[in-house]
């Protein structure tokens, strides 16, 4: 942004009531201060939203009863500041939030003419049972969320992408307190990371197959691999559809999950509204942080959704 001739301000939300200092009056005006300095939000001319940790540093030893009101009113504090921004948001909260839903996702690319796999989200072990018998090539679980267990010391355990095996279908009462997505699982060649930003395409494909963990889901093994990303040629009939796709979701930006199967398929799994990209520039070298700037100084096109204005 320095080397377009524009000021970068970050607000840290985590930093935000106890660090933090946001004022706002009645017409959207008002000044961020903070370890970046003081921000006169009359200055903005485009937001750059990437997920959000308002209210974590409130101390947790405060009552239940009250740190959660204060956590959701910080929150509402901080979304309602970003509404009345009446300028450019890549991407604007509310079109974050309507794009994260993963049912819209498959529906809306199998509407495109994108491959999708066979899903079904329940908390019904008997359906679960049933789809898996229609499903001769196996079946692999997930969750809608970024979803991880905590341990007693703060290990993080993230549920990944599990082949569900014939004991598994024995033990599915847990499905009663939580539900989960299952999907036919599909044969993979390679797994292909698509990464758009306005109107640019940008396409990485992994060996996920090379290692025996990766093989069901490459984050397994995401450190490793993070090395042996190479660029490839997206399709052109995929390329359209994915532009189309990030059209109906309105979003500027996205992390798009494909699997290659041996026969050439491109098979659509997710997008990823905040997905995280910055491996990416390494290797095999994408220049995302160039197109993100590019686009948040207007000097590529923009993909207007319906929470940002045409001011800015």
């Amino acid at each position: 942004m320095a080397a377009r001739g524009q000021r970068a301000y970050r607000f840290d939300t985590d930093l935000f009531p106890t660090h933090l200092r946001l004022t706002l009056d009645e017409r959207g005006e008002g000044h961020l201060s903070g370890p970046e300095g003081v921000l006169d939000l009359a200055e903005v001319t485009s937001v750059w939203y990437r997920r959000n940790g308002t209210g974590t540093r409130i101390p947790r030893e405060m009552a239940p009863q009250l740190r959660q009101p204060s956590v959701e009113e910080s929150r509402r504090v901080v979304s309602g500041m970003l509404a009345a921004r009446r300028v450019f948001q890549l991407d604007a909260l509310e079109e974050v939030r309507r794009a994260e839903h993963k049912p819209l996702q498959l529906e809306l690319a199998g509407t495109l003419g994108l491959e999708v796999p066979r899903t079904l989200t329940t908390n019904d072990p008997e359906a679960v049972r049933a789809f898996a018998a229609s499903c001769p090539g196996g079946v692999v679980t997930k969750m809608m969320t970024s979803f991880a267990v905590y341990g007693e010391r703060g290990e993080e355990q993230v549920v990944f992408t599990t082949p569900l095996h014939p004991e598994d279908l024995e033990n599915l009462e847990g499905l009663d307190l939580c539900p989960m997505t299952f999907q036919e699982r599909i044969a993979k060649a390679m797994e292909l990371r698509v990464t758009v930003v306005g109107e640019q395409v940008m396409a990485a494909s992994i060996d996920s197959q090379a290692l025996p963990r990766a093989r069901e889901d490459w984050r397994r093994e995401g450190v490793t691999l993070a090395g042996a990303w190479q660029p490839y040629l997206l399709p052109e009939s995929i390329r359209t559809r994915v532009l189309r796709l990030m059209d109906l979701l309105r979003l500027n930006y996205g992390a798009i999950d494909f699997i290659v199967t041996p026969e050439g398929r491109h098979v659509f799994l997710e997008v990823n509204p905040s997905g995280e990209f910055l491996w990416l520039t390494h290797s095999p070298g994408m220049p995302i942080t160039d197109a993100l700037a590019d686009v948040l100084t207007g000097r590529s096109a923009r993909r207007r959704g319906h929470g940002s204005s045409q001011a800015g």
